[in-house]
């Protein structure tokens, strides 16, 4: 086998790579030795800006198959057709913790889908769970900085964190799932993953239908206790990490069943309660499940950083018929999400291996940048219009339009019937079991028992109470007990 030989970042041979060039045997380092400097100034640059959230993350490649036909729903090319097979990478990540964070913790985690069709790549950014904390993208700076570190105490205080969900009534759902039993998966392969957001998709008609997705994992759900996960933690804290490379790694490819539940557009305007208001979930009676198609993991990355740090999404990346909603905290992440990305890896970002698509074809008028890579031909124009044979529109939209009207300025969302921020709450705290509703309640008491103000406790239980008499009764005691003990 043929030595391979160590070069500098110009491809010349480096002839000592144990002992820095000096003036004489003792003598100090010398500015020549350019070898030297080259390895420190990189090794000085090597960190990238790190996630603000969802920083601490694995992933792994596979395919996504269509199992079922939906073109009466869609036009999407990579789902027009039953046995077709789709190239996928997906990053699961935890929300609240740095880069550095242990896997097995109570927190929501990201499923972060991207779909490198023939149309270009398409990212499906969600979360474990249908809903989520709060329904307005102008409250999510300060929800994520009630959850992160305080800026004196340099860690998550529970005052913070609970101060915030005093004032916010519409997270008492989401509070109800990750204080519940689903609230630390014993790994990434054991947990669903959600759309969360409501979409649109368009068939070829202009029918546009509004769309939530559910990825039901096939190896079943399990999760962990607090007990369980603080032990884990302790023996590993890149567990989840390690499983899914390790499952991979022996051929034990963890896979999906995507479901669907569509909505006609027509029928959004008169639901009971918002359609597009993450903070709810559509009740399965109303609009069944519908299955779609199986995604399989099958390939760990070469290299963490280039492919899972690296990795880049925004939920702005659809394809022809796939689009938004009028769902705000969607809307917000359609700026929030690629602008991240922009900030943290440059604006040439989609030209990473990772992220660049593998079949569509780029060709645009975008020229330059920090580490652009991607050029047309010398006699290419980079403007448009222009006489030449650049690239035209094509004058098809990618999904239906959404439907606008009124007068400018701050509003809440239209009211429906059932627009309230606890009965879907209180609705999940009544399908538990007795087991189920016990670790709940410990769970919140844990927590909310440790918050200083009486008034945010009070808040806070005034929610549960609204949810469910019983749920609040419950939580209040349990809160009682341990703040006396």
């Amino acid at each position: 086998m043929t030595q391979r030989v160590l070069t500098t970042e110009s491809g010349a041979p480096v002839a000592d790579n144990q002992n820095s060039a000096t003036a004489g045997a003792g003598g100090p380092i010398l500015l020549q030795d350019g070898h030297l400097l080259e390895k420190l100034a990189r090794f000085n640059r090597e960190r990238i800006p790190e996630r603000v959230v969802h920083a601490r993350g694995s992933g792994a490649y596979g395919y996504f198959e269509v199992t079922d036909d939906v073109t009466a729903f869609t036009r999407a090319d990579f789902l027009s057709e039953v046995g077709r097979r789709t190239e996928t990478f997906l990053r699961f990540s935890t929300v609240a913790d740095s880069l550095g964070g242990a896997d097995a913790v109570r927190d929501p985690r990201g499923f972060a889908l991207k779909f490198y069709t023939d149309e270009g790549n398409y990212d499906l950014v969600g979360n474990n769970t249908p809903v989520f904390f709060i329904k307005d993208p102008i409250k999510f700076p300060d929800f994520i900085h009630s959850q992160k570190r305080d800026p004196f105490t340099g860690r998550q205080e529970p005052d913070n964190v609970w101060d915030f969900w005093a004032n916010s009534p519409e997270a008492t759902h989401q509070i109800t799932w990750l204080m519940g039993d689903r609230g630390i998966p014993a790994s990434y392969r054991h947990m669903n993953g959600f759309g969360s957001h409501t979409y649109q998709w368009t068939n070829a008609a202009g029918d546009a239908y509004f769309v939530k997705y559910h990825f039901k994992t096939n190896q079943g759900v399990r999760s962990l206790s607090a007990g369980q996960a603080a032990e884990l933690v302790g023996k590993d804290g890149n567990s989840h990490q390690t499983d899914l490379l390790q499952a991979i790694e022996r051929g034990m490819n963890p896979s999906w069943t995507l479901y669907v539940q569509l909505m006609p557009a027509a029928e959004a305007a008169d639901y009971r309660f918002n359609p597009f208001d993450v903070t709810k979930v559509w009740p399965h009676a109303d609009y069944p499940l519908q299955r779609v198609g199986r995604l399989v993991l099958d390939r760990n990355p070469d290299n963490v950083f280039a492919e899972v740090e690296q990795a880049a999404f925004s939920p702005n990346n659809f394809v022809p018929g796939i689009g938004p909603s009028p769902d705000k905290m969607l809307q917000g992440r359609l700026f929030a999400y690629a602008d991240a990305q922009r900030y943290r890896l440059g604006i040439n970002h989609t030209q990473l291996p990772v992220n660049a698509p593998r079949t569509a074809t780029v060709d645009n008028y975008g020229r330059d940048g920090l580490h652009a890579t991607r050029y047309g031909s010398r006699h290419d124009k980079n403007y448009e219009p222009n006489s030449y044979a650049g690239p035209a529109q094509t004058d098809t939209a990618l999904s239906a339009p959404l439907p606008v009207q009124g007068w400018t300025g701050t509003h809440e969302a239209p009211a429906h019937t059932k627009d309230d921020d606890f009965f879907q709450a209180g609705e999940l705290y009544r399908l538990m079991s007795a087991d189920e509703k016990d670790r709940l309640i410990a769970n919140i008491a844990g927590g909310l028992s440790q918050v200083s103000r009486d008034d945010v406790v009070e808040k806070n239980l005034a929610h549960f109470h609204a949810a469910d008499p019983e749920y609040g009764k419950r939580v209040e005691e349990a809160v009682r007990a341990l703040r006396e003990d």
